[in-house]
């Protein structure tokens, strides 16, 4: 009988490539190891390629099999989102996007970008998360997420971006603090106070533009908190743990406890991005990108 090569045998291969270990594979695949490791043999066979070196109880992927893990886990991706998009079909929905988004972005831009969007789009479904820069970008790669809104000034091969927000930043204070729009002058007059900003690994290059801040003052800045959450900042903030500098977009108006002095003066401003997989076959994604391109948000 012809041995045919079915989507199963895909996802076997897949999860063998992905623990390079039978066993563990087996178990998380809820069959048998000798099953398995027979499932992967008849696949070589057929494909006549070998996909593992097994040696002394260790498996690697073969050039072969490491480039069929790449492009299957890719095109297995676009599948599971053609097949997901038809079940909401025929549910009545027009399609699901799931986006990623640094905390800033929820300010107005994707608010402003949604009710725009289902305007002409009343039954999109959309799944919103609020994630760290190279999270978002983790999960575009593997298609977790179709859309992100990141501060980074690169990302990897095969993701775009399209800039949506150039924005000034805001020095964060205590509302007792004696400084404010009136008597301040430029950041040097905060080189003995403490500074509590968002960590590096939340973006390497935004933390780098916060640092050029400091440079252009002439001071290294005293550093007592990293975070990388806005709320959390805040809370230090007003609890007189030091003072922050944020992008302009994360001001509060009216807050009860913190002000915000706008740095409109200094050269450095942060921009905010959309970023997205080309690769990516959602097909409502393509209508987002639209309203994007046409620099509907501003």
């Amino acid at each position: 009988m012809d041995y045919q090569l079915e989507l199963r045998h895909i996802t076997y291969f897949l999860a063998v490539a992905n623990e390079l270990h039978f066993r563990k594979a087996a178990d998380k695949l809820f069959i048998s190891q000798p099953g398995l490791s027979r499932q992967i043999k008849d696949m070589e066979s057929h494909l006549g390629i070998t996909l593992f070196n097994r040696h002394n109880r260790q498996v690697k992927l073969t050039p072969a099999g490491a480039y069929l893990k790449t492009e299957l886990t890719k095109n297995l991706n676009n599948l599971n989102t053609i097949l997901n998009h038809a079940k909401l079909l025929d549910t009545g929905k027009d399609g699901k996007l799931n986006f990623g988004y640094v905390g800033s972005a929820m300010q107005q831009i994707i608010p402003d970008l949604l009710l725009k969007f289902t305007q002409n789009h009343p039954n999109i479904l959309f799944s919103l998360k609020e994630m760290e820069n190279n999270k978002q970008v983790e999960g575009l790669l593997s298609q977790d997420i179709d859309i992100g809104f990141v501060r980074l000034e690169r990302v990897p091969r095969g993701l775009k971006t399209k800039a949506v927000l150039k924005e000034p930043f805001c020095l964060v204070l205590p509302k007792n603090h004696p400084i404010d729009h009136s008597n301040f002058k430029n950041i040097s007059q905060f080189k003995t106070e403490h500074f509590i900003l968002f960590d590096a690994e939340y973006s390497s290059s935004y933390y780098e533009k916060v640092m050029e801040i400091f440079d252009d003052s002439g001071f290294t800045p005293l550093i007592s908190h990293n975070t990388i959450h806005a709320g959390s900042i805040y809370k230090l903030v007003e609890n007189n743990f030091g003072v922050s500098i944020v992008p302009k977009s994360l001001q509060i108006e009216n807050h009860p406890n913190i002000k915000f002095i706008e740095l409109h003066k200094i050269r450095q401003r942060t921009v905010l991005s959309a970023v997205w997989n080309k690769d990516n076959q959602n097909p409502i994604l393509n209508e987002v990108l639209a309203l994007i391109h046409k620099k509907i948000i501003k």
